[in-house]
């Protein structure tokens, strides 16, 4: 558990090497521009596109649509896309990123409780039909909140500085996405362990910097104050074993599996495939790291009695920690709001609240086809 609240910490440094050398910052030019920007439909793909890489790397949903916002509002203006459905889309996709990318913490968590689950199959199988059907949804949600608040516009900041990346920053980031590449293949070849992720992040980190023209003392001081802003969830990773062997002790999990065994007895895989995410998703208000391990320790026995499967295991625990950000407003919800110049809460928690409906609803459905036919 320190391991992985440490590369979660790590993951933060890293973030904060790629905004300060604005590589971060020339992906999003990439891909937002290389889409276009002449209509609203290739605006609202690339606040998608862009909000999922940039999130998925930095492994941050606050932190990644902070770089976003500034050069997505002006855009959005240009072609009068509202401020509510700006802010839906960016919430959506940077929710989604963080079960996608690889050194984001709900994956890094889950890979750790389930070793036998590579990333790959975690991705494809997983992750993926979880964002898929949110975003989706979501992008659906968009038009009719344009449609509904079309007055709420986003400003046309005439005054804006528009970013351009240098030749330097292009190299910078063509190196990095090409040794990230790398590092990734590498791993999944060789069935790379969790502490491999340790050396490819620190990699990444001196390669960026250095290439970027900073000295070694400028990206160790930068990979500090980034793993400062994730800290916490180190100390939760810390104390999250004790806190769960003294409810295991005291007899709180075996109480609460009394609870549902007549529920798994009567639908066995199905029902309990249920039952995990829906206890993660509504029971569970918690950083979706420390949801995924107790979810993890309380499931686990019952999860290899009935021989439920990774796959199923995994996916009923990341669609809880999914659910839980769009069935209640929080800070991810706020943090969207924010930064797409909203105010609108009704039009957040009227996405919210049809995205928790689809995503309970497939989880269901996936729960009864994957393990009855």
């Amino acid at each position: 558990m320190a391991l992985i609240g440490f590369i979660i910490m790590l993951g933060r440094g890293l973030g904060e090497v790629l905004s300060k050398t604005k590589v971060s910052h020339t992906i999003v030019h990439k891909i937002v521009y290389g889409i276009g920007v002449n209509t609203k439909t290739k605006v609202k793909l690339g606040i998608v596109l862009s909000s999922l890489v940039i999130v998925a790397l930095l492994g941050t949903l606050a932190g990644g649509l902070a770089i976003l916002a500034p050069i997505l509002r002006p855009i959005a203006g240009s072609v009068k896309l509202s401020r509510p459905s700006l802010a839906v889309l960016m919430q959506a996709s940077g929710e989604e990123a963080l079960i996608l990318g690889p050194f984001a913490p709900p994956v890094v968590a889950l890979l750790g409780v389930l070793p036998n689950l590579s990333y790959t199959h975690m991705l494809l199988f997983c992750s993926l039909p979880v964002a898929l059907i949110t975003l989706v949804t979501t992008w659906i949600m968009a038009n009719k909140l344009q449609r509904e608040y079309g007055n709420e516009l986003c400003d046309i900041e005439e005054n804006s500085e528009v970013f351009i990346p240098t030749s330097r920053q292009n190299i910078a980031t063509l190196i990095f996405i090409g040794l990230f590449t790398v590092f990734v293949i590498f791993g999944l070849i060789y069935h790379a362990k969790t502490s491999y992720v340790i050396f490819v992040m620190f990699s990444l980190s001196l390669a960026v910097g250095l290439i970027s023209g900073l000295s070694l003392t400028q990206i160790f001081n930068l990979i500090i104050e980034g793993m400062k802003k994730n800290f916490h969830l180190f100390i939760i990773f810390i104390l999250l074993d004790p806190f769960l062997n003294l409810i295991e002790h005291a007899g709180g999990f075996h109480a609460l599996t009394k609870i549902f065994i007549p529920l798994m007895n009567y639908g066995g895989r199905p029902v309990l495939s249920i039952l995990i995410g829906i206890t993660g998703a509504f029971g569970m208000p918690a950083a979706s790291a420390a949801v995924i391990k107790m979810l993890h320790q309380m499931f686990e026995p019952s999860a290899i009695t009935l021989g439920l499967t990774s796959v199923n295991f995994a996916l009923s625990m990341l669609l809880a920690t999914r659910v839980t950000n769009f069935a209640y407003p929080g800070a991810n919800m706020f943090a969207a709001m924010g930064f797409a110049g909203s105010e609108n809460i009704k039009a957040m928690i009227k996405n919210g609240l049809v995205v928790t409906f689809i995503q309970v609803s497939f989880l269901i459905l996936y729960s009864i086809l994957v393990n009855y036919f």
